[in-house]
C-alpha cells in the first residue's frame, strides 16, 4: 500500500505544494511548528532516509537547499532548520522549519493552527 506521501505526490490527497521536480516533492506540513514548515520527500518510496541510494539522497538535499532558500526569503527567520525524524510515515522525508532559536524545533510544543487560506497564501509565496 502506498504511503500517505506517495498518495500526496500522486494527487490522491490534496497538499499545499511548494516545489516539485521529476524526483522530489515539497509541501507544507499540515501540523506546522512555524509558518513555512515544509516537508521534502523523494518521489521514490523508501522508508528510511539513509536507505536512499547516494545519488537520490544527495539530490534530495540539493532540492531541499533550493526550497530552504525560498523559505528564508519569504518567511522572517534567522535560519531554516533541517530535521529528520521519520517514524510517523514510512516514506523518507525531511522537515525544513524556519527558526529564530533552537527551541523552535521542539516537536512537543503546540502546533500552529492555520486556515486553508493561510496555507494557500504561504504555499503561493514559497512556490515563486
Amino acid at each position: 500500500m502506498a504511503s500517505i506521501f506517495s498518495r500526496i505526490i500522486a494527487g490522491e490527497i490534496p497538499s499545499y505544494k511548494v516545489a516539485e521536480d521529476e524526483r522530489y516533492y515539497a509541501f507544507l506540513d499540515i501540523n506546522p511548528l512555524a509558518q513555512g514548515h515544509t516537508l521534502v520527500v523523494p518521489k521514490q518510496e523508501v522508508d528510511y532516509l539513509f536507505d536512499l541510494d547516494d545519488e537520490t539522497l544527495a539530490g534530495m538535499m540539493l532540492f531541499a537547499k533550493q526550497v530552504a532558500a525560498k523559505i528564508r526569503r519569504e518567511i522572517a527567520c534567522k535560519r531554516v532548520a533541517v530535521v529528520v525524524l521519520g517514524l510517523e510515515v514510512p516514506h523518507a522525508h525531511i522537515h525544513l522549519i524556519p527558526i529564530n532559536s533552537e527551541t523552535d524545533v521542539d516537536f512537543h510544543r503546540e502546533k500552529l493552527k492555520l486556515t486553508p487560506e493561510e496555507f494557500r497564501e504561504i504555499a503561493e509565496r514559497l512556490s515563486k
